[in-house]
């Protein structure tokens, strides 16, 4: 039998056939994917074949369907491994608000480029436009402008007055998604008003995992009404959890991207190097000014942590 795993608890997990059965199941012995240093083998939104176990109610996961793409994080404990929060993902959303709390480009940009690391479509929803006044409506225009031009959906909306929301659950249906945020903007006021029946509480910043306390926290997966699944991963307080080599960073920003074939070296990081077609179109206002100071922002962490990670082997 095949099914979608929804829930994984670490020993058992729930699998979902077609038939919208729900299986108990545990894993045939070791089981480890090639490649991939994981605590958990199989994750939340894996597809997976299992044979019922003669008792016909639990059974005994054998074979792991190919990923088109998963989100990690780096295991604290174990240096050199990851867990894997979940997979298969079709859309990662990003609520934004413009103030009450502000998300900022840096944010948005380290959201964006993390998605693009691991190949999920990403939307934008501006979220509060009911409350906006006319200095925050222009600066949400503004932004909406930046990531429309790049190619990035945006979508206004407000999850208190329902404005919109057919927009979102009509990109949410029939897919796997999932909602990321800063804590106050709204997701689970906008998953109630997407589902009610689901009553999520998201808007919960675990106590638990201040900076130096780690636990593990499990992903889940709930059925749509209007078909498709949404992932609920309460653990996670951010969605940047990839650590990026500095001379891939480039290949995040789309718009950056496509410049860097016309740089002089084809090595260039776009600073101090001469001819460099990324800074020129910036000289030219062909790419926002925000957009290519997240990118240096995200070069010079990242140049720091290499160091670091250099220093401490």
């Amino acid at each position: 039998m095949t099914g979608i795993v929804t829930k994984s608890t670490g020993s058992w997990y729930i699998v979902r056939t077609d038939d919208k059965k729900y299986h108990e199941c545990r894993i045939r012995g070791k089981f480890r994917l090639q490649g991939i240093k994981s605590t958990n083998p199989i994750s939340v939104g894996d597809v997976v074949d299992f044979e019922l176990e003669e008792n016909e109610e639990t059974g005994i996961i054998d074979k792991i369907h190919d990923r088109k793409n998963y989100i990690v994080r780096k295991s604290v404990n174990l240096s050199k491994q990851t867990h894997i929060i979940a997979a298969n993902i079709d859309t990662a959303f990003l609520l934004v608000t413009v103030d009450n709390p502000p998300t900022f480009p840096g944010f948005i940009d380290r959201f964006l480029a993390t998605a693009e690391a691991y190949n999920i479509s990403a939307v934008l929803l501006f979220n509060k436009i009911d409350s906006h006044d006319e200095h925050q409506e222009e600066t949400r225009e503004e932004l909406i402008e930046i990531y429309t031009k790049i190619g990035y959906h945006c979508v206004e909306i407000s999850a208190v007055e329902k404005t919109n929301l057919d927009v979102v659950k009509s990109l949410m249906q029939d897919k796997i998604t999932m909602f990321s945020g800063h804590s106050g903007v709204g997701k689970s006021t906008l998953i109630n008003a997407i589902e009610p029946t689901l009553d999520i509480k998201t808007a919960q910043i675990s106590t638990q995992h201040k900076q130096g306390q780690h636990t593990t926290t499990f992903a889940e997966m709930h059925e749509l009404s209007f078909g498709g699944f949404i992932i609920d991963t309460p653990g996670i307080k951010g969605f940047g959890v990839v650590d990026f080599e500095p001379n891939q960073i480039t290949d995040y920003f789309p718009e950056l991207f496509a410049l860097k074939k016309d740089c002089k070296f084809n090595n260039c990081l776009h600073q101090k190097e001469p001819k460099c077609a990324v800074k020129k179109a910036l000289e030219e206002d062909r790419i926002a000014p925000s957009r290519y100071f997240s990118y240096l922002q995200m070069l010079k962490e990242d140049e720091e942590h290499f160091r670091q990670s250099q220093f401490m082997h």
